[in-house]
């Protein structure tokens, strides 16, 4: 899902966004034949995700910087821990320093909230992440997602099917059933991406989509006892997801219902950056 160019893609596009002419401070302030050496530290403790992205962000602007990593994506640090050091050209070393925290900050901060979320999952269910990505990163943001433990949902509309509540409303505004919808959309579908996945919000819409024979059904916004009550109506002919108002402090007691899978857009579109710094000598 990451791929090289996904990496090189995304990191030019925000250095274009930073330095679009250059980097005038560093022109004027540095001389050219300075160099240094800088240590991505952890001003707290968390879950590593981005770090081949950092990495990658140096050698883009000047391919005679060398990254030396001291721990991989998906490793707990602690606070103080030294996670890579950075050696090069001073002027290129700072061009591309805030572009590398940002993403190596941001993707830990998801790795991290999602780890404290498998954590209080306790292995009742499985965590996964949702379409509230950020426009443009959501392969980076899925690819923190699993260096937390957690599981990727569909990558996007193209690659499951999904029948949510508007697609019901539709269905009933035209009268049609959601149990031959369900059977009619799984004839159209090549033999490779069978598995349709439906939205209900109501425990009596349950019966018809599993009439129709979904395969997953998502119990959306459902109360304790209604995820409870679902997970005995559905009797194991459907893998049970839940979703909607996830928090971490709600996770124990949702794993705790029987369902199988439970999504949460918060591992994504509200997540705090972990604070990581680079402490950066001069050598001129």
């Amino acid at each position: 899902m990451l791929t090289a160019s996904t990496i090189d893609s995304a990191l030019r596009a925000a250095l274009d966004e930073d330095a679009p002419w250059g980097d005038i401070t560093g022109e004027v302030f540095i001389p050219a034949t300075a160099s240094a050496r800088a240590e991505l530290r952890a001003r707290e403790d968390g879950v590593l995700a981005g770090i081949e992205v950092f990495a990658r962000a140096f050698t883009l602007v000047d391919q005679s910087v060398t990254v030396d990593l001291a721990a991989a994506d998906g490793d707990a640090f602690t606070a103080g821990q030294v996670l890579a050091t950075v050696a090069g050209p001073a002027r290129a070393v700072l061009q591309a320093e805030r572009i590398a925290l940002n993403f190596c900050q941001r993707m830990s901060g998801i790795a991290t909230q999602t780890r404290a979320y498998v954590e209080a999952a306790a292995g009742r269910a499985r965590i996964v992440d949702t379409r509230k990505t950020t426009p443009g990163l959501r392969a980076f943001e899925k690819h923190a997602v699993v260096c937390g433990g957690g599981h990727n949902h569909r990558f996007g509309l193209s690659d499951a099917v999904m029948a949510k509540d508007n697609h019901l409303a539709v269905l009933t505004s035209e009268g049609l059933s959601v149990a031959e919808a369900i059977r009619t959309a799984r004839a159209r579908l090549p033999h490779t991406t069978m598995m349709i996945e439906v939205e209900v919000d109501r425990l009596d819409q349950v019966p018809a989509v599993l009439d129709g024979g979904a395969d997953i059904i998502m119990l959306d916004n459902f109360t304790l006892a209604q995820l409870r009550e679902g997970v005995e109506l559905v009797d194991g002919r459907a893998v049970i997801e839940a979703s909607g108002n996830v928090t971490l402090e709600t996770i124990p007691e949702v794993a705790a219902t029987g369902v199988d899978v439970i999504s949460s857009g918060g591992l994504t579109h509200s997540v705090r950056a972990i604070d990581l710094g680079l402490d950066l000598s001069l050598e001129v």
